[in-house]
């Protein structure tokens, strides 16, 4: 199944470490609809191709990252790649024109002008709706353990929450977010869904925030639950847990005649908030226990569950050394409060500037591209026609 990626990226003064209202300046001579605007004018956009191997969504992130990064330092600008920043005041951040943006500040006030964070969303391919939304259901009790893989906003406005994923308690601020419900096939999904805009309580289909969703203009599912990553390598790990997370669904209901899910997704929501509070660094809720456990133990049993999976799609060893990196070096949270703990908040901007740009040894200068090593996990191919890949649209 093919996949791609939709990255979100604060917009940052290189000198000062701020947070600012400088989108639009950064979008003038990207091209659209690979790089767009969201809610907030301290946030830019980015759209992946659609791809089969995780080496081409590699080489994809890395050559949209170098475009943004060229684009953002031509102004003293830099792009960061996380679910917060630690510099930013609610005051100096400006709404992106438009209707749409104007009525939901409009609507959810200190909600929406809050929404200073950033986000790393995962599309799957997903032809069938009635398949997808059985599929939401199964992979669900597993979404917390990418959440951690990504915790990545140890800072809110200038002090330390106490959470690797702070960005996760904002965004459940939201009345659609968190764990989705079970639902028999699409009808039901899309009955609710049109409850919600019934009700007045939101607009538009594309404000259904759930953790995984059907997307609203592409035949995917959806993974909106991960904090935006500043290693590419973090993007390229989820993406391939969740396309074995779905593949491994799909193959199980599709070939067996799977028992009804017990509808008991209560724990989920506390899963995603022990999985925010604690990241890698402490422990997870073990989906088969559902007990706490060792971090390390609850991504290797992800692993385990999803081995054949990764392994059909020959991308077993890239995830599974991914994983144990990760495990090792710790979440982006830790690094950065690490490197907040040693030097200051300014630093900790700096190391995760330097790691959305990929080279995490260079601090404090801006650059002007960047030399993203692909050779790892592959490189670039255009389909038969010689042309570039189909790129996921936004939301």
């Amino acid at each position: 199944m093919r996949i791609g990626v939709e990255e979100e990226f604060h917009i940052v003064e290189v000198e000062t470490g701020l947070l600012v209202s400088r989108a639009d300046t950064v979008l003038e001579k990207l091209p659209r609809p690979t790089f767009t605007t969201e809610m907030q004018q301290a946030t830019v956009e980015t759209n992946s191709g659609v791809h089969t191997s995780l080496g081409d969504l590699y080489a994809d992130v890395i050559g949209t990252r170098r475009q943004l990064d060229v684009a953002a330092t031509a102004h003293g600008l830099a792009a960061v790649a996380a679910g917060t920043v630690p510099l930013a005041s609610t005051a100096d951040i400006h709404p992106t024109a438009g209707y749409r943006y104007r009525r939901m500040v409009d609507q959810y006030r200190m909600v929406a002008d809050e929404q200073l964070i950033c986000g790393t969303h995962v599309h799957v391919d997903a032809p069938d709706r009635d398949l997808a939304v059985r599929i939401m259901c199964e992979v669900s009790p597993w979404l917390h353990v990418l959440l951690a893989l990504s915790a990545s906003s140890p800072f809110w406005l200038g002090a330390d929450t106490g959470y690797a994923s702070w960005r996760t308690m904002l965004w459940q601020r939201w009345p659609t977010a968190g764990p989705v419900g079970c639902f028999a096939d699409a009808a039901a999904y899309d009955a609710t869904v049109q409850g919600f805009i019934d009700s007045g309580v939101i607009s538009d289909p594309g404000m259904i925030y759930y953790d995984i969703r059907p997307s609203a203009h592409q035949q995917t599912l959806e993974l909106r639950i991960c904090d935006a990553c500043p290693r590419v390598e973090t993007v390229v790990l989820i993406a391939g847990l969740f396309r074995a997370l779905v593949t491994e669904a799909r193959d199980r209901l599709t070939s067996t005649r799977a028992p009804a899910c017990e509808g008991r997704h209560e724990w989920l929501r506390a899963a995603s908030w022990r999985a925010a509070r604690s990241g890698l660094e402490g422990t997870l809720i073990d989906p088969y226990t559902r007990h706490e456990a060792p971090a390390a133990q609850v991504v290797r049993a992800l692993l385990r569950r999803v081995r054949p999976a990764l392994e059909a799609a020959d991308d077993w060893r890239t995830v599974r050394d991914l994983a144990e990196r990760a495990l090792k070096e710790g979440s982006a949270a830790h690094r950065m409060r690490r490197t907040a703990t040693a030097e200051d908040l300014l630093a900790c901007t700096d190391l995760a500037i330097a790691e959305t740009r990929g080279d995490p040894a260079r601090r404090r200068r801006p650059v002007t591209g960047l030399k993203g090593n692909v050779t790892p996990l592959g490189r670039p191919a255009a389909d038969a026609s010689g042309s570039r890949p189909a790129r996921i649209a936004g939301h």
